[in-house]
């Protein structure tokens, strides 16, 4: 089970980063030509954004059916709506064959994704958990948020080689082939998936606690406390993570003197690391605690934040390779690790995959969508540094910090029970 969430997580998620690695690097250009580059990439981060419109509402819509009718069907839905829209971005004409209407039509296949990505992830980080043996349920847990990493590590890949093409002939036809290309995982992910079992938590327990007719209305009258910790303590995630593999590619290519090539590479190796780390963090939450876990994740924010700039900024590959090594696969790493099941546990069965689903994609979609954004801001009214961006990163490490700090009693459900699967006190 856990080797089918982490195909299919990777698949949509190379979907989705595929979108963000042209939005820092083309998109600008083709769908925003008539602007200069610093503002055509900035409405490009936005464009980017809206995915992150569609996902809460995915989330919730997945989330109603998925703890009603079971999960596997909503993740099975969500692979062929991420298809169908990524390959829709590859075939879309742009602006200089019809004008406005582009971008338009860009926004609307950015919005599918994210409907897709916000039906996806919930679903997969609630199977790998009810599926997994005691003692396990934060390691498997964390195998969706490896696929992830790994979906950056393909679409990071994917685009590299399309980047040593000549401009005119990337711009014309070889942006469109990571689009295109991704009908192929697609497909494999959709073989695996049809062969899932329905969780055997759910067929055993939620079955027959399903009497709110509906689950998101449960989870906001009996469980708003655990939405709110999932926002808060998501916030840092998202910012960190859209800033170290997203805005880094303008900026380092931009600001820092870095070719396009290195700076991909540099985060496909930082992505690669991750996919490694995130299940051996998840085994240290098992054996130590979800939340300790998670903290020490974000302090690596708050402590890492300054210097991964620094080194971005001196222009040398080695230090910047090494900066997003450290970004990505140890203080990311860190906190993917734990996250999973810490959020996931938050919620009974009958309501996990909607209350897991409504705090993490609102925060996402408030703080993570906008990073590209924001930071983009912030470094041109810096002056091009990108230290003000820095310090947004640690003040939103240490809401997130609080966040756990303050909510350590709040209730879990492991399993609906207390056990070794979770070391989180009950209320």
């Amino acid at each position: 089970m856990a080797a089918a969430t982490f195909v299919g997580t990777a698949v949509e998620f190379y979907d989705f980063y595929v979108y963000g690695n042209a939005a820092a690097l083309i998109f600008g250009k083709l769908f925003f030509p008539d602007l200069d580059p610093t503002t055509g990439t900035i409405l490009a981060f936005v464009t980017l954004a809206t995915g992150w419109v569609g996902r809460p509402l995915g989330g919730l819509v997945a989330g109603h059916f998925g703890d009603r009718l079971g999960r596997k069907g909503m993740l099975v839905a969500s692979l062929i709506l991420m298809g169908v829209a990524t390959m829709a971005v590859g075939v879309l004409p742009t602006a200089a064959t019809i004008g406005v209407w582009a971008p338009v039509l860009l926004v609307l296949c950015r919005v599918l994704q994210g409907l897709a990505a916000g039906a996806e992830y919930g679903g997969a980080v609630v199977m790998a958990l009810e599926h997994a043996e005691p003692g396990r349920r934060a390691r498997n847990a964390s195998v969706p948020n490896s696929g992830v990493a790994f979906g950056l590590v393909l679409g990071t890949a994917v685009f590299y080689p399309i980047t040593l093409l000549p401009e005119d002939q990337l711009l014309t036809w070889g942006w469109r082939i990571p689009f295109l290309v991704s009908f192929v995982p697609v497909i494999i992910g959709l073989l695996i998936r049809l062969r899932v079992t329905e969780s055997p938590e759910y067929l055993a327990k939620a079955t027959a606690t399903q009497s709110a007719r509906s689950p998101v209305v449960e989870v906001l009258r009996s469980h708003w406390r655990q939405v709110l910790v999932v926002f808060g303590a998501h916030i840092a995630p998202n910012t960190w993570s859209y800033a170290t593999t997203i805005l880094v590619l303008s900026y380092a290519t931009a600001n820092a003197g870095f070719a396009t090539g290195a700076i991909l590479l540099g985060v496909t190796l930082g992505a690669a690391v991750e996919t490694v780390t995130i299940p051996f963090f998840g085994g240290l939450a098992d054996r130590y605690g979800q939340r300790p876990v998670y903290v020490a994740g974000l302090a690596g924010m708050v402590v890492w934040a300054y210097p991964f700039f620094l080194m971005i900024h001196t222009g040398s590959v080695p230090l910047m390779v090494l900066a997003l090594i450290v970004a990505q696969g140890l203080v990311h790493g860190s906190v993917y690790g734990a996250q999973a099941s810490y959020f996931a546990e938050l919620f009974p069965v009958s309501v996990r995959y909607s209350g897991l689903s409504l705090g993490y994609q609102s925060a996402g979609a408030l703080f993570g969508a906008t990073l590209p954004a924001i930071g983009s801001l912030l470094i041109v009214a810096n002056g091009g540094s990108p230290w003000l961006l820095a310090g947004y990163l640690v003040v939103a490490a240490a809401v997130s910090v609080t966040v756990l700090l303050v909510a350590r009693n709040v209730r879990h459900f492991p399993a609906e029970a207390p056990s070794s699967a979770s070391r989180e006190p009950a209320a």
